[in-house]
């Protein structure tokens, strides 16, 4: 095999977070499996936040995480990148800060050096940016490519976010462009333009440590970043977490392209979007959206931008922050926590509204 000829999307049967196991099945398979009780254990497995959080001192605590997934670009060098973006954003989520990375990776046996070799260099890049050090990793091979990351960082315990502390009132903000997950199962379909895939391409290539470094300087309640799990997945957690409900203006985050409505129209869809809407749709309200709109807001991210629950009295301020940042100025208000009026046993956490 020729490295011209490598397609790397075309050697995986799902690109990216999609290929993340579902929400649902996800806990099902952890629910009888008990955390070992520890008190410097400050975030386990169990809380179904970003990463795993470990206090060393009062200062000092330890953010441990990993993720990688099969090819979502044909670029070996994109592809090591974006993989390793999405891993370091687990770290950005909880406020912390990447120090050191160890590789994860699987490649066919007759994958050429040069491609190996290009997917490690696009992920070393990217850790570099981030300020951290890869020092090793494991390698196995398999038919179907994945790389990723085991990442650890450090946060102040004190300052350590979650997605379970949102307030009431609190203002949403969606760091990233959505349609990551359209747009990529369109490329397999060659229904995608070279503009959009240019954009999908940056967006996930963009480290959300611009995002995390301004952040930390505004009253911020909770934080989580979008990913397989789709925005409505993800904040679903963040309103369980909370015990809190939502609403979100459909016309509030940026897309990526407005083709994405029109593809998703037509059913070019991933499959983790009907994994997300087969868990998370009896907790959404979508009365009078319609069906595309809703399908997009389902449809997993892939190295997707931080939700940002944030003081209303400082939203304005750190939407105005972000936005001035050329690396993050995709931030856009999406929505608003409000609270949870458990009335009835099928009362929704997720109001959809547009306009």
């Amino acid at each position: 095999m020729a490295a011209k000829d490598v397609k790397l999307t075309k050697l995986a049967e799902c690109a990216g977070c999609g290929a993340k196991v579902g929400a649902g099945e996800l806990a099902k398979l952890l629910s009888d499996i008990k955390v070992r009780k520890n008190p410097n254990l400050l975030v386990g497995f169990d809380k179904a936040d970003d990463a795993a959080v470990y206090k060393v001192t009062d200062d000092i605590a330890l953010v441990e995480t990993i993720d990688f997934f099969p090819p979502i670009a044909d670029d070996p060098y994109t592809y090591g990148a974006i993989a390793a973006a999405n891993a370091l954003s687990d770290v950005y989520a909880m406020g912390g800060e990447p120090k050191v990375a160890l590789n994860v990776m699987a490649v066919p046996e007759d994958m050429p050096s040069e491609v190996v070799h290009e997917i490690l260099r696009g992920g070393y890049d990217k850790v570099y940016e981030a300020g951290a050090n890869i020092v090793g990793g494991h390698s196995i091979y398999d038919s179907e490519p994945k790389y990723g990351l085991a990442v650890s960082g450090f946060v102040n315990p004190s300052k350590m976010y979650t997605n379970s502390g949102a307030h009431a009132g609190d203002v949403l903000i969606l760091t990233k462009a959505l349609g990551v997950g359209v747009i990529t199962t369109a490329v397999k379909a060659n229904m995608a333009t070279a503009e959009e895939i240019d954009a999908a391409e940056s967006s996930m290539m963009t480290l959300n440590r611009y995002a995390r470094d301004i952040m930390v300087n505004f009253d911020v309640h909770a934080v989580t970043d979008v990913t397989g799990f789709s925005l409505m997945g993800h904040l679903l957690e963040m309103c369980q977490g909370a015990d809190l409900a939502a609403e979100i203006n459909v016309d509030g985050p940026e897309f990526l392209s407005p083709h994405v409505f029109e593809l998703a129209r037509l059913g070019i869809l991933p499959a983790g979007m009907y994994r997300n809407r087969h868990y998370a749709e009896k907790y959404v309200e979508a009365t009078g959206i319609a069906r595309e709109r809703v399908d997009v807001l389902f449809c997993p991210e892939t190295s997707g931008g931080l939700l940002i629950a944030v003081a209303p009295e400082d939203a304005d301020a750190l939407l105005s922050a972000l936005c001035a940042d050329e690396q993050v100025s995709s931030a856009r208000v999406v929505g608003r926590m409000t609270e949870y009026e458990e009335s009835t046993q099928d009362a929704k956490r997720i109001r959809l509204v547009q306009g």
